[in-house]
């Protein structure tokens, strides 16, 4: 499956914070909180987490299991190609117009 190291790198790779990850599985904030909080191995909901994962392929994230072909056979994630997921950027606080006394 995915480990919870795996899923924040595969985040960092994508450039998204958990609300945009929880958005694009069509899962809660909270679920991914958790799946992020554990200590190994991510545990969830079996359609949760098959979500998840669809979520991440589809955005072009590659999980790399243990033992998977790689130079120390250790696991990750890597880009399958050029991320798909458009980080979607917060529109920057606008302070409040200033308001100017107009004399008669």
């Amino acid at each position: 499956m995915i480990t919870a190291a795996q899923l924040r790198a595969a985040r960092a790779l994508l450039g998204i914070d958990q609300r945009q990850l929880a958005e694009l599985a069509g899962i809660s904030v909270p679920t991914v909180q958790r799946m992020e909080a554990s200590s190994q191995v991510v545990r969830g909901n079996v359609d949760s987490l098959m979500r998840l994962l669809a979520a991440l392929d589809t955005a072009g994230i590659e999980v790399i299991n243990e033992g998977a072909v790689s130079k120390d056979g250790g696991r990750g994630v890597r880009l399958k190609v050029a991320p798909s997921v458009e980080p979607l950027r917060r529109k920057p606080k606008l302070a409040p117009a200033r308001r100017t006394r107009t004399r008669p």
